[in-house]
């Protein structure tokens, strides 16, 4: 018996190549305008589409952005349950702060552990947990942004800065690549965002202007001049210069960087005016403590 008939499969002149025949007969008998619908699924001879591709895909992640849409509106609707004496920014930010510290951790993984490297693997194709992240991040970003058009609490660059978040994310998502990339993005902006929602919540306590409300300021800025403008300009010189990502990704990177530079100047005002204010304050405590002399002896008080 030869090697072809003990792998199951038809010798020269078996009953494969019979069947075979006895298909391309049909296939011809056939009249053209039917066959020209069939091609080219039904032709004998040609391969299937490969299954999992294409729409289906885009529906299911569809779907998955959709459901992370409803749950972040559903925990907020939770949120102003809860803390019915509170304002409706309470409870948005509670939620922003809850989705700072998950997105923070899925996206430093992916980025830092799973792979692939964001800095020599721009433009990869996507991997399952960079999409779970991504859709789970523009199902809130969605969310976040129909709340301040409606309720007009932020300014002109932080809307945005949203904007060009979903339309970024949306387009890796539809396109199968650079999501490597955008994922570290990610990762390096919203590292900083708990420590900003804190610094609103001690605020809005009464507590900010206290040695807790220093230590959040000093690691925030910090944290954003390293990562968000350091890290942030190594990734963007990553996806410039890399040839797989596609160009308009390229536009959408370098604008979301300008609009980090133009955060990064109202910090930097910010910081201005907080030293200046320690700086006075310190130099009006030292002149209240300090004994006032007179002929070099001390006043009587």
């Amino acid at each position: 018996m030869g090697s072809g008939e003990q792998r199951g499969e038809p010798g020269p002149g078996g009953g494969g190549q019979g069947q075979g025949q006895v298909k391309a007969s049909r296939w011809a008998l056939v009249p053209p305008p039917a066959r020209a619908a069939l091609e080219p699924a039904a032709r004998p001879g040609r391969a299937e589409p490969e299954r999992g591709s294409g729409n289906p895909g885009m529906v299911s992640i569809a779907l998955e952005v959709t459901c992370s849409f409803v749950a972040w509106l559903f925990l907020y609707a939770c949120c102003c349950y809860w803390n019915k004496g509170r304002s409706y920014e309470w409870s948005c930010r509670l939620v922003t702060l809850l989705h700072g510290v998950i997105v923070t951790c899925l996206s430093g993984y992916a980025a830092l552990l799973d792979g692939p490297w964001p800095l020599t693997h721009a433009g990869s194709p996507n991997t399952a947990l960079q999409i779970h992240v991504l859709s789970l991040t523009l199902g809130y970003f969605i969310f976040d942004l129909g709340w301040c058009l409606y309720f007009q609490t932020e300014g002109d660059l932080m809307l945005l800065h949203h904007t060009l978040s979903i339309c970024g994310m949306i387009m890796v998502l539809g396109l199968g690549k650079s999501a490597t990339e955008v994922n570290a993005v990610v990762f390096v902006s919203e590292i900083t965002n708990p420590l900003l929602q804190t610094r609103w919540f001690l605020r809005e306590m009464g507590r900010y202007h206290t040695l807790l409300g220093d230590i959040v300021d000093f690691f925030f800025v910090s944290l954003f001049l390293v990562l968000r403008i350091g890290g942030g300009a190594l990734i963007m010189h990553a996806m410039v210069t890399s040839p797989d990502p596609s160009w308009l990704l390229k536009a959408g990177g370098l604008a979301m960087y300008v609009v980090s530079l133009g955060f990064m100047v109202e910090i930097c005002r910010f910081v201005r005016r907080k030293m200046m204010k320690k700086n006075i304050s310190w130099t009006g405590l030292r002149s209240v403590n300090a004994p006032v002399k007179t002929n070099g002896h001390l006043t009587a008080h």
